[in-house]
């Protein structure tokens, strides 16, 4: 079973910021996973929320700022002191810190709220601009954006994501095309999934920091987790081998 950290190291660090991914980058996981929107100057940025008010001491849509009026807020003292002035990363500030790195790279389009027009031709030029074509998988709650990228890029590996689950999830899958599921932890062992693994299935479950989850999905056979934790998860995976 596989270990991707969620919005970088996010436990010990503020999520989905520089610090949060160079953290990651020296440690032996399987790979990272972070989220991206459209600024008003339509630059790829890296950040979970749609507003900008829980992770930075600045209110609003990323969708209304350009990436220079998101810079003037910070990123990092909401966490802790110890991180004042992290910047909103970009997309490709991200990927560089990994360019040289074994880790897989997941990035989520968070157009499940906004439409953001244009977002998986900009997220697939960055990744083409950088080689890491074959390195990263592209998913989102936007089972329209999923299909695009399936269409635009063939190649590139694909996720759908879902809270709750459908009855014949790996006949979805097939007719999306995705070429991954990432499931919420509460749907992982239901009947549908078991059976999508049972399939041939690649299955990813979010967001997993308690090991007594773990061990349950290393019995079912999922492909990876994304977990805050990835330490405490890399110690757990070294125990039962």
């Amino acid at each position: 079973m596989k270990i991707y950290a969620h919005r970088g190291y996010s436990a010990k660090y503020p999520e989905n910021t520089l610090a949060a991914f160079r953290a990651t980058a020296e440690l032996p996981v399987d790979g990272v996973e972070f989220d991206v929107h459209l600024t008003a100057d339509q630059q790829v940025v890296v950040i979970h929320d749609e507003k900008i008010d829980r992770t930075s001491n600045g209110t609003g849509y990323v969708k209304d700022m350009t990436l220079e009026e998101l810079r003037k807020f910070d990123y990092g003292a909401w966490f802790t002191d110890e991180f004042s002035g992290e910047v909103i990363p970009t997309l490709a500030e991200v990927l560089e810190i990994f360019k040289e790195t074994h880790h897989h790279i997941n990035i989520e389009l968070k157009s499940d709220i906004f439409v953001y027009a244009g977002l998986e031709e900009l997220v697939l030029h960055e990744v083409e601009k950088q080689g890491m074509l074959e390195r990263v998988v592209i998913s989102s709650f936007d089972h329209e954006a999923v299909k695009r990228v399936a269409e635009l890029s063939p190649d590139v590996e694909n996720a759908a994501l879902f809270v709750n689950m459908i009855l014949d999830v790996a006949e979805y899958q097939e007719k999306l095309p995705a070429n991954a599921l990432h499931v919420f932890l509460p749907t992982a062992v239901r009947k549908t999934v078991l059976e999508a693994i049972s399939k041939g299935s690649v299955v990813r479950v979010w967001t997993v920091n308690e090991v007594e989850y773990a061990t349950q999905l290393l019995q079912i056979g999922v492909d990876a987790i994304f977990t805050d934790e990835p330490e405490k998860m890399l110690e757990f995976l070294s125990s039962v081998k």
